[in-house]
Order: C-alpha cells, then sequence, then structure tokens
C-alpha cells in the first residue's frame, strides 16, 4: 500500500490534480466574500470548500503514510501541514481570524509549482545577508529619526513629535509616497534649509540600501537557478556516461563473439 500510495503521489497528473484544487478553492473563497454570491449559492460554496479541504487533508494522510517520517523533514510538507491545519481550527469566536486565514491555502501553490518554489528558497537563501542589511538600514533610521525628531518636532508633533512618530514619517519618505508635498515642502516653509536632511536621507536609504536587498535577492535567486541547472547537466552528463559505457559492454560482446566464431 505504501508503495502504491507513493507511485500515485509522486504522478505528475496527481500533482496537476492537486494544482487545480488549489485554484478552484482560492475561486471560491473570492466568491465568499461577495455578500450576493453568499445569498444565492452560500451553502453551496460552503459545501465546494469543505469539499476542497477534505483533499487537502485526504491528500497530507496519503503523503504520511507513503513517506512516514520522511514526511516532517520536508520543510515544504510542514508548510502544507501547517496551512492545512490552521483551516480546521474550529469556527468559534476565540479562532475566528484564524478562520479567516483560510485564503492561505492559495500559498500551497508555492510548493507545488517548481518555479515558485525557487523564487521563495532564493528569497529564504537571501535572509542572512538581508539581515545585515535590515540591521544597517535600522541604524539609519534611528539616527535619523533622533535628528528628525530634535529639528522639527516643535513645528511638527504630528510628524516628528516622537521617536516612533518620526520613524514612520522617515519610513513614508523612503517609499517617496507623498514625500515632498506631503511632509518635506511644508517643513521646508518654517525650516528652509531641511532639505539638506531629507535629500541625504533619501539618497541613502531608498536608492542605496532598498537596492541593496534587491540585489541580495536577485543574487540569491540566480545562485540557486545556476545549483538546480548544474544538477541538471551533471544528472545528464551521468545519463550520457551510463549510455556509453551501454553501448561499449555491448560492442565489446560484440567484438567477443565475433571473435569466438
Amino acid at each position: 500500500m505504501q508503495r502504491k500510495l507513493l507511485e500515485i503521489i509522486e504522478t505528475p497528473r496527481f500533482g496537476s490534480f492537486i494544482m487545480g484544487v488549489i485554484i478552484f478553492n482560492a475561486i471560491l473563497l473570492g466568491m465568499e466574500t461577495s455578500k450576493t454570491l453568499m445569498d444565492a449559492m452560500g451553502p453551496v460554496l460552503i459545501a465546494l470548500d469543505r469539499l476542497c479541504l477534505a483533499i487537502f487533508v485526504a491528500e497530507l494522510l496519503a503523503k504520511m503514510i507513503a513517506y512516514r517520517f520522511r514526511f516532517f523533514r520536508d520543510g515544504w510538507n510542514l508548510f502544507d501541514f501547517v496551512i492545512v491545519g490552521i483551516s480546521l481550527v474550529p469556527a468559534t469566536q476565540g479562532f475566528s481570524a484564524l478562520r479567516a486565514l483560510r485564503i492561505l491555502r492559495v500559498l500551497r501553490l508555492v510548493s507545488t509549482v517548481p518555479r515558485l518554489r525557487r523564487v521563495v528558497e532564493g528569497f529564504v537563501t537571501a535572509i542572512p545577508g538581508m539581515a545585515s542589511v535590515f540591521l544597517l538600514m535600522a541604524l539609519v533610521f534611528y539616527i535619523g529619526a533622533v535628528i528628525a525628531t530634535k529639528l522639527f518636532a516643535a513645528s511638527f508633533p504630528d510628524w516628528f513629535g516622537t521617536l516612533g512618530r518620526s520613524g514612520y514619517s522617515l519610513f513614508q519618505i523612503m517609499t517617496l509616497e507623498s514625500w515632498s508635498m506631503g511632509i518635506v515642502r511644508p517643513v521646508m516653509e518654517v525650516y528652509p534649509h531641511a532639505w539638506m536632511f531629507f535629500v541625504p536621507f533619501i539618497i541613502v536609504t531608498t536608492f542605496a540600501v532598498v537596492n541593496l536587498l534587491v540585489g541580495l535577492i536577485v543574487n540569491s535567486m540566480q545562485d540557486a537557478h545556476a545549483e538546480e541547472s548544474n544538477a541538471e547537466t551533471d544528472a545528464y552528463r551521468g545519463d550520457v556516461a551510463a549510455r556509453l559505457a551501454a553501448i561499449e559492454a555491448r560492442l565489446d560482446r560484440l567484438l567477443d563473439e565475433r571473435e569466438r566464431g
């Protein structure tokens, strides 16, 4: 039974079926947000949603039986286990927020689509390097928030009255969302030389530190893709070498038979 389940689970058709169920379930969960659709066919949508959840549970049980303890050694299996487990939480008042997280089932597409898995794996690989960049950004923000609070708190307490407000305002400036007309120009009407603080801050954070993060993620994804390509190349070379060895052995047998004949 274990071997048969393993053969079924690892077939491309099974993976395509699960992917189709995930997409169908995502559409159902979106439809449930419509009051009109829920009034017209709410019981049907809920029944179909429960059917999808039953399929996911059956899939996990089949994988547990087929892989046994190996199931919990795979991070993607654990990811699927947690996502489906959240959906099984009873719909009581205390867990209503968790029930709203049923839409996270859509994230199971990441574990079923190899290309999406590579993107996530590349992102995870970049996290150690990103931690250093985040630390650098935190230092820049802390220094900037202290300076902005001391300089602008008296005239603009809503934006720079406390360290927290200054940090939030600087984050808005870093994202370039209404930074000029919304914050910087009003400040410059009171402090004409405020641009000497804001412009270097934008250059350092928006154009330098943020691009460092993007570069780290792109580099990690390229490394992951290169490793996968190398693995595929090595597998192809091994297959070719095995075939050549088989051909050579067959030629040797033919030569031996000819010499004996």
